[in-house]
Parts: C-alpha cells; sequence; structure tokens
C-alpha cells in the first residue's frame, strides 16, 4: 500500500519551519504541526503564540505540548552537554522528536518534518547532532529537513516518492536571503523575527539558572519563570529577587508564594522584593536593604514595610554599600 501522505512539523512560529510545512503543504502533503511551550523564552513571548498565528496563515491543525518538567530536566542534565551557554540543543530536540514521533502515530503521519538548515546552529545542526538525534529517537530514515533536504542523505520518504527529493532545498549556513526569497515565493508572511530566543544561550540568564540548580533540589516552570525578571541576589541559602519595573512588581506578586515574604517602601517609588528560602532576621534585613537601596527613599535609616499577605510589618534598615550589593548579585 501506499504511503499515506501525511506530514508532523515541528513548528516554532519562526520562518524556517513555517517554510518547512509550506513546501510540504505545496507537494500535496496533508500536514498537522506541533509547537512545544518551552519556560526558557522571554516573557515576552507569553503573550503571544507565533506558531498559532504561523498555523492558522497555512491552514494546518496545531497541537500545542507543555512538558515543562521533562526539559527543565534535560537542562539540568544533558546527556549530549551544553552549547556556549546552558543551552542542551540536542537532549531538547530529543524529546521534541520523540513526542512528535507519538503525535504522528496518533494521526497516521508517515513522517516528520522541521525547519532546521545545516550548519545553522553550531551545537545541533551539524552532520554528527542530526545522526546522534535520529537514532536516538528511532526515527532513522523518517526525519526531513526541507531546507537542507539535498545536502543531506535521503530519507525514505524521498526514496519512495512521497516526497519529490527535487523541490526541496540546499541551504546551509546562517544567511536567511533564500529562506526570505522562498518565502515570498510561498506566499509566507506570518513569522517570527529571529530575536527572542532561547534564553538558555544568554550569559546573564545561564548564571541564574546554574546558581539556581546549585541552590534547589525541585526546580519549576515557576522558579524559570522568575529568572526573567528583576535583580537577583543570592545571600546564603536565600534568594532575593528586585523588581525594577511595575510590570516586573506585578509579576513578583502574582508568583510570589504564600510562605514567602515581600518587601517595600510605602508612600514613595520603590521595587517589590521577594524572599525566598529560610526566613532569618539576617535574610530578612538583607532583602529591606536591598528594597531600600532601589527605592527612592532619601531616609537614612529606611523604613521598608513586609509580609507573607499583607504589608503588616516593617523594619529600619541603613544604606547598603555598592560593595555588597555587588557581592551578592547574580
Amino acid at each position: 500500500m501506499k504511503p499515506r501522505k501525511k506530514a508532523v512539523v515541528l513548528l516554532s512560529g519562526g520562518l524556517d519551519s513555517a517554510l518547512a510545512a509550506a513546501m510540504l503543504i505545496k507537494q500535496g502533503i496533508d500536514v498537522e504541526a506541533i509547537f512545544f511551550r518551552l519556560p526558557f523564552y522571554p516573557i515576552s513571548t507569553e503573550k503571544r503564540c507565533q506558531a498559532a498565528e504561523v498555523a492558522r496563515e497555512l491552514g494546518i491543525k496545531l497541537r500545542i505540548v507543555t512538558k515543562d518538567r521533562e526539559f527543565i530536566q534535560a537542562v539540568r542534565k544533558p546527556k549530549h552537554g551544553y552549547g556556549r551557554g546552558l543551552n542542551p540543543c540536542i537532549d531538547c530536540k530529543i524529546l521534541m522528536l520523540k513526542e512528535a514521533k507519538r503525535y504522528a502515530e496518533e494521526v497516521g503521519a508517515s513522517f516528520i518534518a522541521t525547519g532546521e538548515v545545516l550548519g545553522e546552529r553550531p551545537m545541533s545542526q551539524h552532520r554528527r547532532a542530526l545522526e546522534i538525534i535520529e537514532r536516538e529517537t528511532g526515527l532513522k530514515g523518517r526525519i526531513l529537513r526541507p531546507l537542507s533536504a539535498k545536502l543531506l542523505p535521503e530519507t525514505d520518504v524521498e526514496k519512495d516518492g512521497t516526497v519529490e527529493r527535487e523541490k526541496l532545498l540546499d541551504i546551509v549556513g546562517r544567511q536567511r536571503r533564500r529562506q526570505l526569497e522562498t518565502a515570498k515565493i510561498l506566499g509566507v508572511t506570518r513569522y517570527a523575527s529571529p530575536a527572542g530566543g532561547c534564553l538558555l544561550t544568554d550569559r546573564h540568564f545561564s548564571k541564574r539558572l546554574r546558581d539556581l540548580f546549585m541552590n534547589s533540589d525541585r526546580v519549576t516552570a515557576r522558579d524559570i519563570k522568575l529568572l526573567k525578571i528583576g535583580r537577583h541576589f543570592r545571600y546564603g541559602p536565600n534568594k532575593i529577587i528586585v523588581g525594577r519595573n511595575e510590570e516586573e512588581n506585578r509579576l513578583l506578586l502574582s508568583l510570589k508564594r504564600k510562605s514567602e515574604y515581600y518587601f517595600e517602601v510605602v508612600e514613595c517609588g520603590s521595587p517589590i522584593t521577594l524572599l525566598q528560602g529560610p526566613v532569618s532576621e539576617a535574610a530578612t534585613s538583607m532583602a529591606a536593604a536591598l528594597t531600600a537601596h532601589y527605592s527612592d527613599s532619601e531616609c537614612n535609616p529606611t523604613t521598608v514595610m513586609y509580609g507573607r499577605e499583607g504589608l503588616e510589618k516593617k523594619i529600619d534598615v541603613p544604606p547598603i554599600s555598592e560593595s555588597d550589593i555587588s557581592r551578592l548579585r547574580i
């Protein structure tokens, strides 16, 4: 029996994966997409699912998958190591493709396609990495990469004629010219810009995440989200997070656990500060001092209000030195 002409495409919302889907649709392939909502992207991307907009433009069904625990564990203990930051790209791709494989079996798709471009990303998009990914997912011969297909070994669906290899591309490297030209030809207009990508490649975010892993046995998506906002300080077993603006203050309050203290200098411009970890007199004083330092108060000492459910307690703190701030900053 002729293989069913159906594919599952890993859709990120970016140009490359949008083109991969569009190219298959043009060949008459029935395409469904899968998008992974990961905790390691900027907060700005949470307000808008670009993959959903791409799927709507292409007229394809989209499944959104959230597997925070599995991906956090992959980052914490990657089998295949890290890239330039704390990014275990190979391990993440293996997780995604294993889930896509299950989805493909569910919907009757004969292969999986991605927007990967040979040589575009140094860790996961070179030949050896692609071979590792295929082997560990059990998808050898069933992962099609339409943008670089002519530079790679033929997949099963190219061999059996399900997909015409001659209509695929041979893009290599990080230049975007050919992708943009192909987008015009295929009428693909809705896709995210290259900016705002995975924070695991960001040096500052990676430093904060490494500190979190070192000091926490259990890390949740909520903990990861907190890493994206505020100024972070390590005070022994305590983490102190100081908001930088009203939006971050609001987020800190919304993410605060009931057991955690928060701090504020009332009746003047002030950050919201969150104290995590065991509560002690020293930790409380330090969180209050940092709150006072970043507030608009000119008093010495400064009165800082704090509490769990409300600002029912107060503490007077002297100024904190810049050297102490630098020493504690993560």
